[in-house]
């Protein structure tokens, strides 16, 4: 995989949250059909010579793309394999309207320190 710069990955969240939100019905194979976002993140050449932090985190519409890739499942099993029973499809529903404060207050229901959940929570692995 190659590294795409920080403005292709914008430009590309940009084209596929319009063309996402320009359908009539959304439907779950829809979302399913929404591509992953890559994290945007230091150049290699970059980050060899230097201690900074090496992902920059999403832009807002990679923020919401991803939101909307979630299914909303009944049963939750996000919520289940979160040792903080943190209200995953309801803070991930947050985002998707693009209410971050909203989806933080979410979050700071089940913990205090949402940062370290973040860091320790291999939530790419939870709903793909």
């Amino acid at each position: 995989m190659s590294h795409k710069s920080p403005a292709e990955l914008r430009s590309e969240a940009q084209a596929a949250l319009k063309e996402f939100r320009g359908l009539e019905k959304i439907r779950a194979r829809d979302r399913l059909a929404l591509p992953q976002q890559e994290m945007p993140s230091q150049e290699p050449i970059v980050r060899g010579g230097n201690m900074y932090e090496v992902t920059h985190g999403y832009f807002e519409e990679q923020a919401r793309l991803e939101a909307e890739r979630c299914l909303q499942c009944k049963n939750a099993p996000c919520v289940a394999g979160c040792p903080v029973q943190i209200d995953i499809p309801r803070f991930i529903g947050r985002i998707a309207e693009g209410d971050y404060a909203g989806s933080l207050a979410v979050i700071r229901e089940a913990s205090l320190l949402p940062s370290i959940c973040g860091r320790v929570c291999p939530q790419e692995n939870q709903c793909q």
